[in-house]
Order: structure tokens, then C-alpha cells, then sequence
């Protein structure tokens, strides 16, 4: 039996902030952000959105009827989540309207999440094949103002239906992972904004990839020419990229053209929406699905997951007849389209509006918003929610 990726959606906030503006106001070199790490534009979520909400935007542009009726499990993987008790998972699935019969939970492992969701989604549909499960990689990367992250930063969601007979990619079973205790990035329980050793990070990043390549390489007996594609991870859209160049020299000259070619293709939504951490393997799979147009059902795609602290798995999938029949081009192209632009101290002011923490009330004007599902406030330290198109 077939299982893997039914469906495949993201959301992006509506606002953004240019990268060349932004490095001109800290007085840094544009092209240390534009060339350097490979950023063009950094989306930003409005006080009206969090993780809930762009989760549930992403769903909500992917799911039917019938979707909503066979989801029996939510996986919800996420670093930024909301309450340290209830699930991010929950909320989404009363705002989309799903089956009530469904089992909702929340997992964690910085970038890793989404991917231990899916891992442990096709294990659900093992065992219930008529069973679909809805896997939410969501978040909002924040390293505070003027600090050396702040380039890195972003916010987004990506969704995916994960069943069997899956008309979009189907995962192969065999991977390879690794676990490391190690603090390249953090984020403590008392903040909102993370800590990184950069450095190191990246380091260990192309360490991963390394060890998992050579691991997978002898456990399958597969190549580098035996893939159309790779595609990671990315923090930053020139991380992949260093990882790549490590193993390039193993393919023919016409698949390191291949690879490489596609690898740039595959950075393309990243780089104009920034680290969306949990969601950021999925969000490059998509752009490359989305914007290759020459694509081949049975082409063998690479995915390196990499989560900081650190946990990181190389899997493959194999694309499905038809499967430019089951993307969303068009109306992820509108997305973003319909962005606006915000200036620099208009991203200033917007990133330090938070949430009250004493307990105090709240409410927001959401008119601004063009979202559907939007976060309207808070309430005896419960956050209310709302879909405009009930």
C-alpha cells in the first residue's frame, strides 16, 4: 500500500518586509541578506495571526468535505505553540470543522516536528487505511530587533493531508535519521524570541546531512543520480545549498546541472517568506512541485529534515501520475500577490505588539486582516478565535 501526501497547502501572512530596506536601516550591506543568505522578503504576522491561525488558513484552503469527514488525526508540530497544556491541534480542528471524532495532539522538536508528524501519520494510515490525517507544520520565527537572527526571521504555515493511495507523493519506507544532544537553538520556556549559535548550527546542519546521507546511501543502495531532486530544510535559502555542494561531486555532470537547477527552484518560496521553522522542508517541496513545470510523475525527490538540538532524517518520495492535477498553483501565486509591503518602523512597531501576559482583556480590530480565520483577542487568558466565512 501506497501512503504519503495527499495534499499539500501553505499560508503566509499578508504583510512583509523588503530585506534590502531592512539591511539599508541596520546599516548593513543589502547583499549580505540578498546574496549572502539568500532572503528577499520576510513575511510578517500581524498581531491578528499566530500559529493557530496561519495552521488553520493552511487547512482551510486544502480540505473538502470529504477530507473533513475521513481526517480522523490532527498532528499539529510546532516551536512557537500557544499553551503549554492545550493543543494548537484542538483549536484548528473545531475552525475548519472537522470529523469530531478525531484524535488531536501537539509535537515538538524545533524544525523536525512536521516530519515526525508525518512519520507518525503513515503509521496511522497503516494501520486505517480509510483514515486520513491532517499534519500542520506551523510557526513564527522570532530573534528580536536588531539582533544577528533578525534576517532569519518569518512566519507561515504548511498543511498536507497524509493517506493512502496519495495523489500528490508517495514516501518511500526506508530513511535514515539521528539524534544528537547539542544547543545550536533554543528557545526557553520564559521566552519569546530564540538564542542560536550560528555558527555551530550550520555546522552541524551539514554534519547531519553528511552522516544521513552515507547512511542512507548504504542502507538502500541508491545514488545521487537516482534522484531528480533534493530538497531541505532552510533556515536561510543558502543553507541548503552549502549542504548540497557537500555531495554534488558524486553525480554526473548532468545530475549535479539537475540538482542544483532544482535545488534553486525549490528555494523560491523560502526566500520570499522566510524561516517558518516546522514548516520550511515542506514549504521548499512545494515551491519546487509548484513552479517546475517539467516535473515527472516517478521522479524520486530527496527531503533532508533537520530540528536543532538536534534530530534530523533523510527521506524520499516518489511523485504520482497526475500530481500537477492536485496543487493549488493559483492560489498560492494570489497569496502572494495580495501582500503589502510594510516599511521598516511599521515592522518594528508591529513585531513588539504582543499578547497581554498579566491577564488582562483584549480585543482586536480584525477588518485590516484578509485572512479568514484570524485570532480577535483575549478573554479570562483564553484566546477567542474566529472563521469569517461562518
Amino acid at each position: 500500500m501506497k501512503i504519503g501526501i495527499d495534499k499539500l497547502g501553505f499560508y503566509v501572512p499578508h504583510l512583509y518586509v523588503d530585506m534590502n530596506k531592512l539591511a539599508v536601516a541596520r546599516n548593513i550591506e543589502p547583499a549580505k541578506f540578498t546574496i549572502g543568505i539568500g532572503q528577499e522578503k520576510m513575511a510578517l504576522a500581524p498581531i491578528t495571526q499566530d500559529p493557530v491561525t496561519l495552521a488553520a488558513n493552511a487547512a482551510l484552503g486544502i480540505l473538502d468535505e470529504t477530507d473533513k469527514e475521513k481526517i480522523d488525526f490532527v498532528i499539529f508540530a510546532t516551536e512557537t505553540g500557544i499553551d503549554h497544556s492545550k493543543s494548537a491541534a484542538v483549536y484548528v480542528h473545531h475552525l475548519v470543522g472537522l470529523n469530531p471524532h478525531a484524535r488531536c495532539i501537539e509535537v515538538k522538536h524545533a524544525c523536525y516536528g512536521a516530519t515526525a508528524a508525518i512519520q507518525m501519520a503513515k503509521g496511522h494510515v497503516a494501520l486505517n487505511p480509510e483514515s486520513k490525517v491532517l499534519v500542520l507544520g506551523s510557526d513564527i520565527a522570532r530573534y528580536g530587533l536588531n539582533t544577528s537572527g533578525e534576517a532569519t526571521q518569518g512566519a507561515g504555515a504548511v498543511a498536507m493531508v497524509i493517506s493512502a493511495d496519495p495523489k500528490v507523493i508517495a514516501l518511500e519506507a526506508q530513511s535514515t535519521y539521528l539524534t544528537d544532544d547539542i544547543m545550536d537553538f533554543w528557545r526557553p520556556n520564559y521566552s519569546d524570541k530564540a538564542f542560536v549559535d550560528g555558527k555551530f548550527s550550520n555546522e552541524q546542519y551539514i554534519l547531519f546531512f553528511s552522516k544521513m546521507w552515507e547512511q542512507y546511501k548504504e542502507k538502500t543502495g541508491l545514488d545521487l543520480n537516482d534522484f531528480e531532486a533534493l530538497c531541505f530544510h532552510l533556515p536561510y535559502t543558502k543553507m541548503g545549498m552549502k549542504a548540497l555542494k557537500t555531495v554534488l561531486d558524486e553525480g554526473t555532470e548532468a545530475t549535479q546541472q539537475r540538482l542544483a537547477a532544482n535545488y534553486k527552484i525549490s528555494a523560491e518560496y523560502n526566500k520570499n517568506v522566510g524561516n517558518i521553522y516546522t514548516g520550511s522542508l515542506y514549504l521548499s517541496l512545494l515551491s519546487l512541485l509548484e513552479q517546475k513545470e517539467d516535473l515527472q510523475a516517478g521522479s524520486r525527490i530527496g527531503l533532508f529534515s533537520y530540528g536543532s538540538g538536534a534530530v534530523g532524517e533523510f527521506f524520499t518520495g516518489i511523485l504520482q501520475a497526475g500530481f500537477q492535477d492536485h496543487l493549488y498553483v493559483e492560489e498560492h501565486k494570489g497569496l502572494f500577490t495580495s501582500r503589502t509591503e510594510v516599511s521598516v518602523p511599521e515592522y518594528e512597531e508591529i513585531f513588539q505588539e504582543t499578547l497581554p501576559t498579566d491577564g488582562s482583556n483584549i480585543e482586536f480590530n480584525i477588518d485590516k486582516d484578509p485572512a479568514a480565520i484570524c485570532l480577535v483577542g483575549m478573554t479570562d487568558n483564553m484566546r477567542n478565535y474566529v472563521n469569517k466565512l461562518r
